[in-house]
């Protein structure tokens, strides 16, 4: 833990929600910075299906942790949290304000709980034996006993991150404990930092949902597809082919399925990776909720997260 308590801005919630634009509005009106909360975004090349802000929409405002990673890489939480560590102080250093914008719950919550990952139980041999059970059974098979053994931690990993699901069950093995309480008693005994966390939903998930499909069209006319057949033809990808967009996609590109069942499946997955951001934010009862349904004004919600940064005392 940082011997000065740095301030820190957190703006989370589901995918399509309006986070980055938010995060570079109060970048412009707090003199700061954008670190990126998302664990897909990282990764090089992978640019539109994960929606990164494009230049032209991070209007001169500078943002970190993007495009980090090399496409057939692995990427840890522990390895997140380090860089993000890193960047909070080096912003703050520099007289600006940290904006950390995501919707990676894990991400997030490792960071600002000082999850200790020094002592992570870790053992290769189990995890080589896991993998080869994925590769011969499938996720699927992983998944079902996580649901069986941890069923919070299964709540809020999709079935395709592969590497969440062995590293939850490898825990498990080695400490007879579930992940979601393996991480509480690792947690530091305070946030490192001085936080203003602000949560944008919307009242009407329908609301939430009309975004998430438009924006899946938005993907297609900004050269999506293009983009996921590279993914797709590129035989050494690590966790970055796990981006939902890609994986849905490859039926199409085997000739196996039509585009617009494809896409389907895209919108529906983004909508069921909304829902699981939700559940894991709700439980954070620092998080001051906006529904940006409810108000329909970009001004007007600024100046909401003005007064929620001036009550925290943050700045």
């Amino acid at each position: 833990m940082p011997e000065k308590k740095y301030p820190l801005l957190v703006v989370v919630g589901p995918t399509a929600s309006g986070k980055t634009a938010l995060g570079i509005a109060l970048a412009k009106e707090f003199d700061g910075e954008v670190i990126s909360a998302d664990s897909m975004q990282i990764y090089k090349s992978l640019d539109i299906a994960t929606a990164k802000p494009t230049a032209e929409e991070m209007d001169g405002v500078p943002h970190h942790l993007i495009s980090i990673a090399d496409m057939d890489s692995e990427f840890s939480v522990a390895d997140y949290v380090a860089l993000a560590k890193k960047k909070i102080e080096e912003i703050s250093l520099r007289g600006k304000l940290p904006i950390l914008v995501g919707g990676t719950g894990l991400y997030v919550n490792s960071l600002i709980n000082d999850v200790n990952f020094d002592n992570a139980e870790t053992d290769g041999s189990v995890r080589k034996r896991l993998m080869a059970e994925a590769e011969e059974k499938g996720a699927e098979a992983l998944y079902e006993r996580l649901k069986e053994l941890d069923p919070e931690t299964a709540e809020i990993v999709p079935v395709q991150n592969v590497v969440r699901i062995i590293r939850a069950l490898e825990v498990y093995e080695l400490t007879g404990i579930k992940f979601s309480r393996y991480k509480e008693l690792n947690k530091g005994d305070e946030c490192p930092y001085k936080l203003c966390m602000i949560g944008l939903n919307y009242k009407d998930r329908q609301k939430l949902y009309d975004r998430i499909n438009m924006r899946v069209d938005v993907m297609v006319e900004n050269g999506m597809l293009d983009e996921c057949r590279t993914v797709f033809e590129n035989e050494k990808l690590g966790t970055a082919c796990q981006a939902i967009g890609y994986k849905e996609l490859i039926p199409y590109y085997q000739g196996t399925a039509a585009l617009e069942e494809c896409l389907d499946k895209i919108r529906l997955s983004s909508r069921r990776y909304a829902k699981r951001q939700l559940t894991w934010f709700r439980r954070d009862e620092r998080i001051n909720w906006i529904y940006m349904d409810e108000i329909n004004n970009f001004d007007k919600i600024i100046e909401i997260c003005k007064k929620t940064v001036a009550k925290s005392k943050i700045l």
